[in-house]
């Protein structure tokens, strides 16, 4: 069988595992020191977001030193597909509970607020003053189709007398907004006017292009 790539393995393992019964995954959770890392942290996730306790096993032996050849690799390469980027901001609870059921049918593991509350019911920050929603780097790609049915009654906006902030610019590719300003491309002149285009680098899937500057609505 060939094997998946990370993000391909991610949401294999988080639907699996979405699939199983409370009891199952306690059995596996038991075992999990023989699944990979990347099974290890869905199944975590899973069980977390279904509140479930796992029975305690043997009391283990004291560790032993770590030498400088177990000690654990820093540089693995897993650790920035594991990075939380920002998804969401969201302010009000009705707001919230609609975006975590988008993110749970497309088996999208979230954490909201300071307190990375894997659900709802667990957040105790104000939404008032509106909480971060976030998600892991290697599953942002796949939220860009839940989000397009998200539909906030309760964003907040800018005052008629205030500036309106600049969108931030994304990746047309992977919507990211990890991209890169390169430089100004001025096209031919057409009636005593000059197009100035803008380049751009996304910095996280190296997707180059050109636009007017404008971010435009979907």
């Amino acid at each position: 069988m060939e094997a998946l790539d990370p993000a391909g393995e991610w949401r294999h393992l988080s639907e699996h595992y979405r699939e199983m019964s409370d009891t199952e995954l306690l059995v596996l959770a038991v075992q999990k020191s023989e699944l990979t890392e990347v099974a290890q942290q869905t199944l975590e996730q899973e069980i977390s977001y279904r509140k479930l306790r796992v029975p305690p096993t043997e009391t283990p032996e004291p560790p032993s030193p770590i030498s400088p050849t177990d000690a654990p690799d820093d540089d693995s390469p897993y650790d920035e597909d594991r990075e939380l980027v920002e998804l969401r901001t969201v302010w009000s609870l009705s707001d919230a509970l609609q975006l975590q059921t988008l993110l749970d049918r497309a088996g999208i593991p979230f954490f909201m607020g300071r307190e990375k509350a894997t659900g709802v019911d667990a957040v105790t920050s104000d939404f008032t003053s509106g909480v971060s929603v976030q998600v892991m780097r290697i599953g942002l790609p796949w939220t860009r189709q839940p989000m397009q049915n998200y539909t906030p009654a309760d964003e907040t906006g800018p005052k008629p007398d205030e500036e309106v902030a600049e969108l931030p610019v994304r990746c047309p590719k992977c919507d990211s907004t990890e991209v890169i300003f390169g430089s100004l491309a001025s096209e031919p002149p057409a009636k005593d006017d000059i197009s100035t285009k803008f380049e751009w680098t996304c910095d996280f899937c190296g997707h180059e292009w050109e636009d007017d500057g404008i971010v435009k609505e979907e």
